[in-house]
């Protein structure tokens, strides 16, 4: 279902980046033991480093989904609205009479 306002109410993949870097930690960190095992330390150095930003990205990740529904919605939470910015101006701070868009 389409509501026209997809930009500002996306819902982030951040189960899907939560396993794909699980799925790279693995990698990584194979790779990073193997090349240190068998003395290829260049090898073993990159390795170290995608670790390294796997596991940076991990940590978002798991802070994002700890955030709860409004950064992570599930399927049965529907999509927020936009926010829009109330205009002010006029003396003494008054507030404008709403604006219809129609």
């Amino acid at each position: 279902m389409r509501t026209g306002s997809e930009p500002a109410t996306a819902r982030s993949p951040l189960r899907m980046r939560f396993w794909l870097s699980i799925w790279g930690v693995i990698w990584a960190g194979g790779g990073l033991v193997i090349f240190l095992l068998t003395s290829h330390p260049h090898w073993a150095a990159l390795c170290g480093v995608l670790l390294l930003i796997v596991l940076v990205d991990l940590v978002v990740v798991v802070r994002h989904i700890r955030q709860g529904p409004h950064y992570q919605p599930g399927r049965d939470i529907p999509p927020y609205e936009p926010v829009h910015e109330e205009h002010r101006s006029g003396p003494a701070g008054r507030d404008d009479p709403p604006h219809d868009p129609r």
